[in-house]
Protein backbone atom coordinates (compact mmCIF):
# COMPACT_ATOMS: atom_id res chain seq x y z
CA UNK A 1 0.00 0.00 0.00
CA UNK A 2 1.37 3.41 -0.93
CA UNK A 3 1.72 6.15 1.69
CA UNK A 4 -1.01 8.29 0.17
CA UNK A 5 -3.64 5.59 0.58
CA UNK A 6 -2.40 4.75 4.09
CA UNK A 7 -2.69 8.40 5.13
CA UNK A 8 -6.15 8.64 3.57
CA UNK A 9 -7.34 5.55 5.44
CA UNK A 10 -5.96 6.91 8.70
CA UNK A 11 -7.95 10.11 8.23
CA UNK A 12 -11.12 8.14 7.47
CA UNK A 13 -10.59 5.88 10.48
CA UNK A 14 -10.16 8.81 12.83
CA UNK A 15 -13.28 10.46 11.45
CA UNK A 16 -15.29 7.34 12.25
CA UNK A 17 -13.67 7.08 15.67
CA UNK A 18 -14.72 10.64 16.40
CA UNK A 19 -18.29 9.98 15.26
CA UNK A 20 -19.31 6.55 16.61
CA UNK A 21 -22.82 5.14 16.37
CA UNK A 22 -24.44 2.32 18.32
CA UNK A 23 -25.88 -0.86 16.85
CA UNK A 24 -29.01 -0.22 14.74
CA UNK A 25 -28.17 3.50 14.60
CA UNK A 26 -25.31 3.52 12.06
CA UNK A 27 -27.03 5.87 9.58
CA UNK A 28 -24.20 8.42 9.42
CA UNK A 29 -21.51 5.71 9.38
CA UNK A 30 -23.30 4.02 6.50
CA UNK A 31 -23.59 7.34 4.66
CA UNK A 32 -19.86 7.94 5.15
CA UNK A 33 -19.01 4.50 3.73
CA UNK A 34 -21.30 5.11 0.76
CA UNK A 35 -19.62 8.47 0.15
CA UNK A 36 -16.15 6.89 0.13
CA UNK A 37 -17.26 4.02 -2.11
CA UNK A 38 -18.61 6.61 -4.55
CA UNK A 39 -15.27 8.44 -4.47
CA UNK A 40 -13.50 5.13 -5.14
CA UNK A 41 -15.83 4.37 -8.04
CA UNK A 42 -17.04 1.11 -6.48
CA UNK A 43 -20.77 0.42 -7.01
CA UNK A 44 -22.83 -0.62 -4.00
CA UNK A 45 -26.28 -1.45 -2.67
CA UNK A 46 -27.30 0.12 0.65
CA UNK A 47 -29.86 -0.60 3.39
CA UNK A 48 -29.36 -4.37 3.50
CA UNK A 49 -30.52 -5.80 6.80
CA UNK A 50 -30.70 -2.29 8.24
CA UNK A 51 -27.80 0.07 7.57
CA UNK A 52 -25.76 -2.64 5.83
CA UNK A 53 -23.98 -2.09 2.53
CA UNK A 54 -22.63 -4.48 -0.09
CA UNK A 55 -20.19 -3.05 -2.65
CA UNK A 56 -19.11 -5.12 -5.65
CA UNK A 57 -16.14 -5.24 -8.01
CA UNK A 58 -16.16 -7.60 -10.99
CA UNK A 59 -13.46 -8.17 -13.59
CA UNK A 60 -13.07 -10.56 -16.51
CA UNK A 61 -15.23 -13.53 -17.46
CA UNK A 62 -14.66 -15.68 -14.35
CA UNK A 63 -17.75 -16.79 -12.46
CA UNK A 64 -15.80 -17.17 -9.20
CA UNK A 65 -16.89 -14.98 -6.29
CA UNK A 66 -15.81 -14.14 -2.73
CA UNK A 67 -17.08 -11.99 0.13
CA UNK A 68 -15.11 -9.78 2.53
CA UNK A 69 -16.85 -8.51 5.65
CA UNK A 70 -16.32 -5.70 8.18
CA UNK A 71 -18.52 -4.46 11.03
CA UNK A 72 -19.41 -0.80 11.61
CA UNK A 73 -21.06 -0.27 15.01
CA UNK A 74 -19.69 1.15 18.28
CA UNK A 75 -20.29 0.47 21.97
CA UNK A 76 -22.11 2.26 24.83
CA UNK A 77 -18.85 3.18 26.59
CA UNK A 78 -17.58 6.64 27.59
CA UNK A 79 -14.15 7.21 26.03
CA UNK A 80 -11.23 8.28 28.25
CA UNK A 81 -8.36 8.33 25.71
CA UNK A 82 -8.09 12.12 25.50
CA UNK A 83 -7.08 11.79 21.86
CA UNK A 84 -7.62 14.71 19.46
CA UNK A 85 -10.07 12.49 17.57
CA UNK A 86 -11.79 11.02 20.64
CA UNK A 87 -15.52 10.37 20.44
CA UNK A 88 -17.71 13.46 20.29
CA UNK A 89 -20.79 11.41 21.18
CA UNK A 90 -21.30 11.17 24.95
CA UNK A 91 -21.38 7.59 26.20
CA UNK A 92 -20.51 6.03 22.82
CA UNK A 93 -17.10 5.00 21.48
CA UNK A 94 -15.37 2.64 19.08
CA UNK A 95 -13.92 0.47 21.84
CA UNK A 96 -13.64 -2.65 19.69
CA UNK A 97 -12.02 -1.32 16.52
CA UNK A 98 -14.94 -1.56 14.14
CA UNK A 99 -13.91 1.85 12.81
CA UNK A 100 -10.63 0.26 11.72
CA UNK A 101 -12.37 -2.82 10.32
CA UNK A 102 -14.65 -0.64 8.19
CA UNK A 103 -11.84 1.51 6.84
CA UNK A 104 -9.53 -1.42 6.13
CA UNK A 105 -12.27 -2.94 3.98
CA UNK A 106 -12.51 0.33 2.08
CA UNK A 107 -8.74 0.11 1.69
CA UNK A 108 -9.03 -3.41 0.28
CA UNK A 109 -11.59 -2.15 -2.23
CA UNK A 110 -9.19 0.59 -3.32
CA UNK A 111 -6.33 -1.90 -3.68
CA UNK A 112 -8.36 -4.43 -5.67
CA UNK A 113 -9.78 -1.70 -7.89
CA UNK A 114 -6.26 -0.78 -8.95
CA UNK A 115 -4.94 -4.35 -9.20
CA UNK A 116 -5.33 -5.92 -12.67
CA UNK A 117 -4.03 -9.34 -11.60
CA UNK A 118 -7.36 -10.92 -10.61
CA UNK A 119 -10.63 -11.90 -12.25
CA UNK A 120 -14.01 -12.73 -10.76
CA UNK A 121 -16.30 -10.92 -8.33
CA UNK A 122 -15.55 -9.51 -4.89
CA UNK A 123 -18.40 -8.44 -2.58
CA UNK A 124 -17.45 -6.02 0.22
CA UNK A 125 -19.91 -6.54 3.07
CA UNK A 126 -20.22 -3.64 5.53
CA UNK A 127 -22.27 -5.05 8.39
CA UNK A 128 -24.19 -3.08 11.03
CA UNK A 129 -25.24 -4.14 14.51
CA UNK A 130 -22.57 -6.69 15.36
CA UNK A 131 -22.53 -5.90 19.08
CA UNK A 132 -25.36 -8.21 20.10
CA UNK A 133 -28.05 -6.73 17.86
CA UNK A 134 -28.13 -9.45 15.20
CA UNK A 135 -26.66 -7.58 12.25
CA UNK A 136 -25.25 -10.66 10.52
CA UNK A 137 -28.53 -12.54 10.71
CA UNK A 138 -30.43 -9.45 9.54
CA UNK A 139 -28.26 -9.21 6.43
CA UNK A 140 -28.61 -12.95 5.78
CA UNK A 141 -32.39 -12.70 6.21
CA UNK A 142 -32.42 -9.81 3.74
CA UNK A 143 -30.95 -12.10 1.09
CA UNK A 144 -27.23 -11.38 1.40
CA UNK A 145 -26.08 -14.67 -0.10
CA UNK A 146 -28.93 -14.90 -2.58
CA UNK A 147 -28.57 -11.34 -3.89
CA UNK A 148 -24.77 -11.35 -3.78
CA UNK A 149 -23.67 -14.96 -4.38
CA UNK A 150 -20.29 -15.81 -2.93
CA UNK A 151 -18.45 -19.11 -2.72
CA UNK A 152 -16.54 -18.10 0.42
CA UNK A 153 -16.46 -15.24 2.91
CA UNK A 154 -13.62 -13.87 5.05
CA UNK A 155 -13.22 -11.31 7.80
CA UNK A 156 -10.89 -10.30 10.62
CA UNK A 157 -10.78 -8.77 14.07
CA UNK A 158 -7.95 -6.66 15.40
CA UNK A 159 -6.34 -8.34 18.41
CA UNK A 160 -4.56 -6.42 21.20
CA UNK A 161 -1.67 -8.36 22.69
CA UNK A 162 -0.70 -9.83 19.33
CA UNK A 163 2.25 -8.27 17.49
CA UNK A 164 1.03 -5.50 15.21
CA UNK A 165 0.25 -6.78 11.72
CA UNK A 166 0.66 -10.47 12.61
CA UNK A 167 -2.16 -12.72 11.39
CA UNK A 168 -3.44 -15.46 13.72
CA UNK A 169 -5.28 -18.32 12.01
CA UNK A 170 -7.32 -20.96 13.84
CA UNK A 171 -8.15 -24.31 12.22
CA UNK A 172 -11.56 -24.55 13.92
CA UNK A 173 -13.17 -22.48 16.71
CA UNK A 174 -12.13 -18.83 16.81
CA UNK A 175 -14.69 -17.28 19.16
CA UNK A 176 -17.53 -18.62 21.27
CA UNK A 177 -21.29 -18.65 21.09
CA UNK A 178 -22.66 -16.01 23.43
CA UNK A 179 -25.91 -16.47 25.34
CA UNK A 180 -27.46 -13.72 27.44
CA UNK A 181 -28.95 -15.14 30.63
CA UNK A 182 -31.71 -13.61 32.70
CA UNK A 183 -33.38 -15.07 35.79
CA UNK A 184 -36.39 -13.42 37.42
CA UNK A 185 -36.95 -14.92 40.89
CA UNK A 186 -40.37 -14.11 42.29
CA UNK A 187 -41.19 -14.83 45.93
CA UNK A 188 -43.35 -13.23 48.59
CA UNK A 189 -42.18 -10.02 50.24
CA UNK A 190 -42.48 -9.24 53.91
CA UNK A 191 -40.82 -8.03 57.10
CA UNK A 192 -37.22 -9.15 57.49
CA UNK A 193 -37.99 -10.09 61.13
CA UNK A 194 -40.80 -12.43 60.02
CA UNK A 195 -39.15 -14.54 57.30
CA UNK A 196 -41.52 -17.45 57.88
CA UNK A 197 -44.28 -15.35 56.32
CA UNK A 198 -42.28 -14.78 53.13
CA UNK A 199 -40.74 -16.70 50.28
CA UNK A 200 -37.27 -15.18 50.11
CA UNK A 201 -35.98 -14.59 46.55
CA UNK A 202 -32.59 -13.37 47.85
CA UNK A 203 -31.79 -16.67 49.53
CA UNK A 204 -33.07 -18.45 46.41
CA UNK A 205 -30.76 -16.27 44.33
CA UNK A 206 -27.81 -17.37 46.47
CA UNK A 207 -28.57 -21.04 45.90
CA UNK A 208 -29.11 -20.43 42.18
CA UNK A 209 -25.80 -18.58 41.77
CA UNK A 210 -23.82 -21.39 43.39
CA UNK A 211 -25.71 -24.20 41.64
CA UNK A 212 -25.23 -22.65 38.19
CA UNK A 213 -21.46 -22.95 38.60
CA UNK A 214 -21.77 -26.75 38.85
CA UNK A 215 -23.09 -27.01 35.28
CA UNK A 216 -19.73 -26.47 33.58
CA UNK A 217 -17.82 -28.25 36.37
CA UNK A 218 -20.00 -31.38 36.45
CA UNK A 219 -21.93 -31.57 33.18
CA UNK A 220 -19.65 -30.32 30.40
CA UNK A 221 -16.96 -32.67 29.05
CA UNK A 222 -13.68 -31.49 30.64
CA UNK A 223 -12.06 -31.53 27.19
CA UNK A 224 -14.52 -28.87 26.02
CA UNK A 225 -14.46 -25.20 27.05
CA UNK A 226 -17.41 -23.33 28.48
CA UNK A 227 -18.17 -20.62 31.02
CA UNK A 228 -21.20 -19.28 32.87
CA UNK A 229 -20.71 -15.84 34.43
CA UNK A 230 -23.23 -13.68 36.24
CA UNK A 231 -22.72 -9.93 36.11
CA UNK A 232 -25.86 -8.28 37.47
CA UNK A 233 -27.93 -8.92 40.61
CA UNK A 234 -30.84 -6.58 41.33
CA UNK A 235 -33.26 -6.86 44.22
CA UNK A 236 -34.43 -5.21 47.40
CA UNK A 237 -34.84 -1.64 48.47
CA UNK A 238 -34.84 -1.72 52.28
CA UNK A 239 -32.55 -3.46 54.74
CA UNK A 240 -35.45 -4.61 56.90
CA UNK A 241 -37.63 -6.01 54.12
CA UNK A 242 -37.43 -9.27 52.24
CA UNK A 243 -38.19 -8.23 48.65
CA UNK A 244 -40.67 -9.86 46.34
CA UNK A 245 -38.34 -10.21 43.38
CA UNK A 246 -34.69 -10.56 42.41
CA UNK A 247 -33.28 -10.31 38.90
CA UNK A 248 -29.97 -11.88 37.83
CA UNK A 249 -28.27 -11.40 34.45
CA UNK A 250 -25.19 -12.97 32.94
CA UNK A 251 -23.71 -14.81 29.99
CA UNK A 252 -22.87 -18.36 28.91
CA UNK A 253 -20.14 -19.12 26.36
CA UNK A 254 -19.14 -22.29 24.50
CA UNK A 255 -17.63 -23.48 21.23
CA UNK A 256 -20.06 -26.06 19.86
CA UNK A 257 -23.74 -26.92 19.61
CA UNK A 258 -23.49 -30.10 21.71
CA UNK A 259 -21.98 -28.22 24.64
CA UNK A 260 -24.54 -25.48 24.15
CA UNK A 261 -27.37 -27.99 24.51
CA UNK A 262 -25.85 -29.38 27.73
CA UNK A 263 -25.56 -25.88 29.20
CA UNK A 264 -29.08 -24.84 28.18
CA UNK A 265 -30.57 -27.99 29.68
CA UNK A 266 -28.51 -27.59 32.84
CA UNK A 267 -29.55 -23.98 33.37
CA UNK A 268 -33.25 -24.79 33.10
CA UNK A 269 -32.92 -27.90 35.27
CA UNK A 270 -31.05 -26.05 38.04
CA UNK A 271 -33.56 -23.19 37.98
CA UNK A 272 -36.48 -25.62 38.31
CA UNK A 273 -34.76 -27.38 41.22
CA UNK A 274 -33.98 -24.19 43.13
CA UNK A 275 -37.50 -22.90 42.57
CA UNK A 276 -39.01 -26.11 43.93
CA UNK A 277 -36.63 -26.22 46.89
CA UNK A 278 -37.20 -22.58 47.89
CA UNK A 279 -40.89 -22.28 47.06
CA UNK A 280 -40.40 -19.44 44.56
CA UNK A 281 -40.91 -19.00 40.84
CA UNK A 282 -37.90 -18.60 38.54
CA UNK A 283 -38.42 -17.44 34.97
CA UNK A 284 -35.44 -18.15 32.71
CA UNK A 285 -34.57 -16.32 29.48
CA UNK A 286 -31.76 -17.64 27.24
CA UNK A 287 -31.03 -15.42 24.25
CA UNK A 288 -28.24 -16.34 21.84
CA UNK A 289 -26.91 -13.16 20.27
CA UNK A 290 -24.07 -14.93 18.48
CA UNK A 291 -23.32 -18.49 17.50
CA UNK A 292 -19.81 -19.96 17.68
CA UNK A 293 -17.37 -18.60 15.12
CA UNK A 294 -15.85 -21.74 13.60
CA UNK A 295 -13.48 -21.63 10.64
CA UNK A 296 -13.82 -24.06 7.76
CA UNK A 297 -10.56 -25.99 7.48
CA UNK A 298 -9.84 -25.36 3.79
CA UNK A 299 -10.63 -21.66 4.08
CA UNK A 300 -8.44 -21.31 7.19
CA UNK A 301 -5.52 -22.73 5.21
CA UNK A 302 -6.34 -20.41 2.32
CA UNK A 303 -6.35 -17.43 4.69
CA UNK A 304 -2.96 -18.41 6.12
CA UNK A 305 -1.47 -18.74 2.64
CA UNK A 306 -2.97 -15.41 1.58
CA UNK A 307 -1.49 -13.68 4.62
CA UNK A 308 1.94 -15.04 3.80
CA UNK A 309 1.53 -13.95 0.18
CA UNK A 310 0.81 -10.44 1.50
CA UNK A 311 4.13 -10.53 3.36
CA UNK A 312 2.54 -10.87 6.80
CA UNK A 313 3.72 -13.05 9.68
CA UNK A 314 1.32 -15.91 10.45
CA UNK A 315 0.77 -17.60 13.80
CA UNK A 316 -1.24 -20.78 14.36
CA UNK A 317 -0.51 -21.36 18.06
CA UNK A 318 -3.06 -19.04 19.68
CA UNK A 319 -6.06 -20.61 21.44
CA UNK A 320 -9.57 -19.42 20.60
CA UNK A 321 -11.24 -16.79 22.79
CA UNK A 322 -14.49 -16.85 24.74
CA UNK A 323 -15.44 -13.51 23.20
CA UNK A 324 -18.33 -13.57 20.73
CA UNK A 325 -18.62 -12.47 17.11
CA UNK A 326 -21.74 -12.71 14.97
CA UNK A 327 -19.65 -13.45 11.87
CA UNK A 328 -20.24 -16.99 13.09
CA UNK A 329 -23.73 -16.85 11.59
CA UNK A 330 -22.20 -16.07 8.19
CA UNK A 331 -19.78 -18.98 8.55
CA UNK A 332 -22.74 -21.27 9.24
CA UNK A 333 -24.30 -20.15 5.95
CA UNK A 334 -21.18 -19.96 3.78
CA UNK A 335 -17.68 -21.49 3.87
CA UNK A 336 -15.05 -19.09 5.09
CA UNK A 337 -12.61 -18.07 7.79
CA UNK A 338 -12.11 -15.37 10.38
CA UNK A 339 -8.62 -14.32 11.47
CA UNK A 340 -7.10 -12.05 14.07
CA UNK A 341 -4.68 -9.30 13.05
CA UNK A 342 -2.41 -8.03 15.81
CA UNK A 343 -3.16 -4.53 17.10
CA UNK A 344 0.07 -4.36 19.10
CA UNK A 345 0.60 -4.48 22.88
CA UNK A 346 -2.44 -4.95 25.09
CA UNK A 347 -2.88 -3.96 28.72
CA UNK A 348 -2.88 -0.46 30.22
CA UNK A 349 -6.25 0.30 28.69
CA UNK A 350 -5.42 -0.97 25.22
CA UNK A 351 -7.68 -4.04 25.34
CA UNK A 352 -11.00 -4.52 23.58
CA UNK A 353 -14.09 -2.95 25.18
CA UNK A 354 -11.87 -0.77 27.38
CA UNK A 355 -12.64 2.95 27.67
CA UNK A 356 -9.01 3.79 26.77
CA UNK A 357 -8.78 1.50 23.72
CA UNK A 358 -7.87 2.78 20.25
CA UNK A 359 -7.42 0.91 16.96
CA UNK A 360 -3.81 1.03 15.79
CA UNK A 361 -3.73 2.96 12.50
CA UNK A 362 -0.33 1.47 11.72
CA UNK A 363 -1.97 -1.91 10.97
CA UNK A 364 -4.33 -0.54 8.30
CA UNK A 365 -1.94 -1.47 5.44
CA UNK A 366 -1.61 -5.01 6.82
CA UNK A 367 -5.36 -5.41 7.33
CA UNK A 368 -6.29 -4.05 3.90
CA UNK A 369 -3.47 -6.05 2.35
CA UNK A 370 -4.67 -9.27 3.95
CA UNK A 371 -8.26 -8.72 2.81
CA UNK A 372 -7.17 -7.98 -0.75
CA UNK A 373 -4.80 -10.95 -0.79
CA UNK A 374 -7.35 -13.44 0.57
CA UNK A 375 -9.89 -12.29 -2.03
CA UNK A 376 -7.40 -12.88 -4.85
CA UNK A 377 -6.36 -16.23 -3.46
CA UNK A 378 -9.98 -17.34 -3.09
CA UNK A 379 -10.72 -16.35 -6.69
CA UNK A 380 -7.86 -18.57 -7.77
Amino acid sequence: MDNTLAETLTGWRRHLHENPELSLHEANTSAFVQEKLTELGVPFVANIGGHGIVATLSRGQSNRSVGLRADMDALPITETTGLPYASKTPGVMHACGHDGHTVSLLGAAAMLRDDPSWTGTVHFVFQPAEEGAGGARSMLADGLLRRFPMERIFGYHNWPGLEAGTVAVHPGPVMAAGCRLEFVITGTSGHAALPHLTRDPIVAAGHLIVALQTIVARNVDPIESAVISLGIIEGGGASNQIPGQVRIKGTARNYNRATQAVIDDGIRRVARGVAEMMGVEIDVVLQYGVGPTINHAAEAELAATAAEMAGLKVRRDLPPAMTGEDFGWMLEACPGAYVWIGNGPGGNGRDLHNDAYDYNDAILPAASGFLASVAKKALG
